[in-house]
């Protein structure tokens, strides 16, 4: 991570009031000082330095020539590879070429799978696609494993499941994240319970929108009125340049863990996380119905 500012202490290297530049690299220690730690910081410290808060979730997403491997974490999902390959028209003589490319392109996919899939950390891993490319990846990843010996895989094969998604691209891992086979081997990780979460508050917006709402002002007015039960809010809210403001967010999530009620911190590096951001960052799921908030100009 490359940061750059302006010295404020007298030094050999750099005048006072000169810009600076620093490399922060992985093993090099620093020191960061900040005025206010606030609890949602130390927080997100404590699990990005915690090996066993990594990737719960390993994801393959793929179409023929195209596919994505992902690690679905506490904090963040993050892209470990990205491989295409051109592959010819599946047509008469051309077929056998088809068919070489195909196979070129699943090795490639692989190769990536044994470098960043760590099934000590993962809870399982998942193979998605439209069509039949997840099944012939699959059964290509179980014979070259037969046929190398990658005990891993062999081990491990009864944690691969298998998906249906409507694209190769990256924004179908929300229909990874919905699957239920899925959400069975993961459903007590953080990115789980977000998903659960949000659909439960999009299910009371439907059925009963008397006990459910969004937006910092309503929100703020059902928690005075000791109303809500379950508050969503994204990290992005504590990231805010005003002080005070974050401030605010992090006093809102204490005091509604405080009065018995639950709060899911989303992260904005996830897909619920932008589902969540679309409606202003804040909603939460009421205790009882407050139909009057309709009535107040968020």
């Amino acid at each position: 991570m490359r940061i750059r500012g302006k010295n404020i202490l007298e030094n050999e290297h750099v005048k006072i009031g000169a810009f600076h530049t620093l490399e922060l690299e992985l093993q090099r220690p620093f020191v960061l000082r900040k005025d206010i730690w606030d609890s949602m910081a130390l927080d997100v410290l404590q699990q990005a330095s915690d090996p066993a808060a990594s990737a719960d979730l390993a994801v393959v997403i793929m179409q023929e020539g195209l596919a994505h491997i992902l690690l679905v974490g506490k904090s963040v999902t993050s892209t470990r590879s990205r491989i295409e390959t051109s592959i010819p028209r599946k047509h008469g003589p051309a077929i056998a070429g088809y068919e070489k490319a195909l196979n070129k392109f699943f090795d490639n996919v692989l190769q990536a799978f044994l470098k960043h899939v760590d099934f000590n950390v993962v809870r399982c891993a998942v193979i998605a696609s439209p069509g039949f490319t997840k099944d012939q990846f699959h059964r290509h990843l179980l014979l070259e494993a037969e046929r190398r010996q990658l005990r891993t895989i062999i081990e491990n094969k009864s944690r691969i499941i298998l998906v249906h998604t409507s694209s190769g691209y990256k924004h179908s891992l929300k229909e990874v994240l919905d699957a239920p086979n899925v959400m069975n081997m993961i459903k007590d990780t953080k990115a789980a319970q977000e998903v659960r979460a949000l659909e439960d508050f999009f299910s009371m917006l439907s059925n009963d929108p008397a006990r459910a709402c969004y937006g910092p002002k309503h929100v703020e007015i059902a928690h005075e009125r000791m109303a809500v039960q379950t508050l969503l809010i994204t990290d992005e809210l504590f990231r805010n340049a005003d002080v005070a403001t974050r401030q605010k967010y992090v006093n809102l999530v204490k005091s509604v863990k405080d009065s018995g009620g639950a709060a899911h911190i989303f992260s904005s590096m996830h897909v619920s996380g932008e589902q969540l951001a679309q409606l202003t960052g804040i909603a939460a799921i009421l205790r009882f119905p407050l139909p009057d908030l309709e009535d107040i100009e968020m």
